[in-house]
């Protein structure tokens, strides 16, 4: 949305107000699709809309106090947040995101941009001379048997001069995109962790507007394994965004990251926050933590990269919204240029000074920074990643002249089973803590029943020959919406159910699939969550 905002303002600017600028959008509302913490930083913001305040953004809480702690199963210890650390929020604000991307989508269409919800890019379009052309929905009112139903419609072109891909973490034509061009050729593969939310209505006396906690430590099963919690307390209606993320690096196939995520409200300093309080909203989202050496090329013939999709998640800060939209802008300013410059050499233009401005902005100096905190983290465990992050970071400001290597993808991490100790969790309550099922009731997702599956097996043998047969059946414990369960079959082998109309397009599953089994490729349009301000 921003990259389609600032296009639209150089074009006006320039007096072309007849220059089209069309965002497809795969949630039947703009903004439904959209699950982060979030804390935002305004950097961004103050760049592409300077008035933001005057035009009624929903950033509505200030950052008033930061809170870290360190949780025993039983203890909670204060860690002091300073001036210069990843975690110290003032001048930030707490907003629901979803509402944010909304209001984008408003002063987008103010400007004249052409704002396409529920239609779900299926996929990429090429010119004769193999540049990008643009992207063709997928069609619809197709049966699970691929025949024609009476609703049937045929999918839509979408050609462009250039084409911005801004799909988020793990976007599949990105994926595609990727592959094609050999985009990654250059850097190390990128690596994910899961971030599961929900949204509460506490009590009075509860809630602090303004306030920020995140803990590190219990319930994760050792030090090694990354991850912790975040609680944000809104300035609204006595809201607190609470949620965990796990590092898909998880080696563990026992470790259950919604289960984890449960039973951290059961800590006697995490508890008494939500007792006698409500849950009103769940989601959850897989998020970039390579960084800086996992960023790919951002260009190529007719198209670039922006936001999540290529990974500009600052991870030890845990935000990735203000480096979005930077990014965004400056692909903006560069198509626009190139576009004006008229000298492409294929249809499709490559605005290849997009990188060039990128490595000359702060984005770059940013991610640059904190390159190495990530795999310090990886490499020496929790307390290690903290001195690490004290030494390098806060006093070095990530001056070091090496850069630290990631071990490798996630969907490689993992042990045996036979190697690894089973991990008990407790049962839901039905107050604090739930399962997963009445979670995934509270995000709305709706997908049409008789549709191709959107979630493909290229080998059907695979989940039960190898991922339940040496790994105890994984996808039954990373999917954070129960879409993957073994059960037994007539013979009693354990068989893969799929559970296709659960899916909250999280896109764990094609992250951390021990075989890179599983595709995930695109619904029909509109289908999937229904998230409000998540």
């Amino acid at each position: 949305m921003s990259a389609a905002i600032r296009l639209k303002q150089l074009a006006n600017e320039a007096g072309n107000e007849e220059f089209r600028v069309c965002v497809i959008e795969k949630s039947a509302s703009v903004g439904g699709h959209i699950l982060s913490g979030a804390c935002l930083e305004p950097r961004a913001l103050n760049e592409l809309i300077p008035d933001w305040a005057e035009k009624g953004a929903p950033l509505k809480t200030p950052v008033t106090e930061d809170k870290f702690a360190f949780l025993t199963k039983t203890k909670s210890f204060p860690i002091p947040i300073l001036p210069g650390m990843p975690n110290y929020n003032h001048g930030n604000y707490i907003v629901r995101m979803g509402h944010f991307v909304q209001w984008l989508g408003e002063q987008a269409e103010e400007l004249g941009v052409e704002i396409y919800p529920g239609f779900a890019a299926s996929e990429v379009v090429y010119n004769d001379d193999g540049s990008v052309a643009g992207i063709a929905t997928n069609d619809v009112g197709i049966a699970k048997d691929g025949s024609p139903k009476d609703s049937f419609e045929r999918g839509m072109e979408f050609r462009a001069k250039c084409t911005i891909f801004s799909e988020g973490c793990r976007g599949h034509l990105s994926k595609g995109i990727m592959q094609k061009f050999d985009l990654n050729k250059d850097n190390q593969s990128q690596i994910y962790g899961i971030g599961i939310k929900e949204l509460w209505q506490v009590e009075e006396g509860k809630h602090h507007p303004g306030r920020i906690e995140h803990t590190v430590g219990w319930p994760l099963p050792d030090t090694h394994t990354y991850g912790g919690s975040f609680l944000y307390h809104l300035n609204e209606d006595n809201l607190i965004a609470v949620g965990f993320v796990v590092g898909l690096d998880y080696t563990n196939p026992y470790l259950h990251p919604f289960k984890t995520f449960q039973q951290y409200k059961t800590h006697p300093a995490v508890a008494p926050t939500f007792e006698g309080g409500t849950r009103i909203g769940y989601g959850a989202r897989a998020l970039n933590e390579g960084g800086f050496q996992s960023i790919p090329k951002l260009t190529f013939p007719g198209g670039c990269l922006v936001g999540c999709g290529p990974g500009f998640m600052n991870v030890p800060k845990i935000k990735g919204t203000h480096t979005a939209m930077k990014s965004a802008i400056l692909a903006a300013e560069s198509v626009w240029d190139k576009i004006q410059a008229g000298d492409s050499v294929t249809e499709g233009i490559e605005p290849a000074e997009y990188e060039e401005k990128l490595k000359s902005s702060w984005i770059w100096d940013e991610m640059k920074s904190v390159r190495n905190i990530k795999p310090a983290f990886h490499k020496w465990g929790l307390w290690g990643g903290i001195a690490y992050t004290g030494l390098f970071y806060v006093v070095g400001r990530g001056k070091e002249p090496w850069t630290l290597q990631h071990a490798g993808t996630d969907n490689q991490s993992l042990k045996p089973a036979d190697s690894a100790k089973e991990i008990e969790y407790p049962k839901p309550d039905g107050k604090l803590t739930f399962d997963l099922l009445s979670s995934v009731a509270l995000t709305g997702t709706n997908h049409e029943a008789d549709q191709p599956a959107h979630l493909t097996l290229l080998n059907d043998q695979v989940p039960e020959e190898v991922n339940f047969a040496k790994f105890a059946g994984p996808e039954g414990r990373f999917c954070p919406a129960g879409v993957y369960e073994y059960q037994p079959d007539d013979k009693g082998d354990m068989s893969l159910i799929i559970n296709a109309s659960n899916c909250i397009h999280c896109k764990t599953c094609d992250i951390k699939d021990y075989s890179q089994n599983i595709n995930w490729v695109c619904p029909e349009g509109g289908g999937g969550p229904a998230y409000d301000g998540m």
